[in-house]
């Protein structure tokens, strides 16, 4: 059944606020998957905070015009799903990622972070990027380590006197 105009106009806008505010697309061929597949794929990508979305082509494209992902609108042919990350980078390209595995069938095409395209091939960059929580342990491990270090220093001093002071009294006694 094809889309009415109207019908046309509302995945047109829906799609182009979610690009809006995304911070990275992944487009996958996903010929040959069955529903199933496709229903825990969906299921997923809700867990993880992605939005996927089949459009046609040129829906897709009218969607990305004035957006960071017009970069991709060249590379845009076949069957495709759209994944846009929401909170993380790298949320889309790891939930391909990991599906393509388990499917050989789903098959990533082009992404898209910060207005440059990502070929396929390049999309494991994309998803092993840090999550923000795992950012942020990182950014704090790496603030913290000159403190903890200079901890251990001032305490290591009165410890080594008093190992010295014991090792002087084992010797006297002996």
């Amino acid at each position: 059944m094809a889309l009415t105009q109207s019908e046309k106009q509302v995945v047109v806008a829906e799609v182009a606020e979610v690009a809006n505010r995304a911070l990275s697309a992944v487009a996958a061929e996903y010929r040959g998957l069955t529903v199933g597949q496709m229903t825990d794929l969906r299921a997923k990508a809700r867990e993880t905070g992605v939005y996927v979305r089949v459009v046609k082509n040129s829906l897709a494209r009218r969607a990305m015009d004035g957006t960071e992902f017009e970069c991709m609108q060249d590379r845009l042919s076949g069957p495709l799903m759209l994944g846009f990350s929401e909170a993380d980078p790298g949320a889309a390209a790891r939930l391909f990622r990991d599906f393509a595995k388990e499917n050989e069938k789903l098959v990533i095409t082009v992404g898209a972070v910060g207005g440059q395209a990502i070929d396929a091939a390049d999309i494991g960059k994309l998803a092993n990027l840090p999550t923000r929580d795992e950012a942020l342990a990182q950014l704090m491990s790496v603030m913290q380590a000159p403190v903890v270090k200079l901890a251990r220093t001032f305490k290591e001093v009165p410890g080594k006197l008093v190992r010295t002071v014991e090792a002087v009294r084992l010797a006297k006694d002996a």
